[in-house]
């Protein structure tokens, strides 16, 4: 299990798949102290 507790993460997500704010929410949840949602188009 990776512990965020303090870390800074920048979620990168796909506009087709899983979205950034997704990803964020869940290391939000996990303890990440700040995050930087980006949702992508990858074509």
């Amino acid at each position: 299990m990776t512990e965020l507790n303090g870390k800074c993460v920048i979620a990168i997500g796909e506009r087709d798949g899983i979205p950034g704010q997704a990803i964020a929410t869940v290391a939000k949840a996990a303890g990440a102290r700040e995050v930087v949602p980006f949702t992508q188009c990858f074509v």
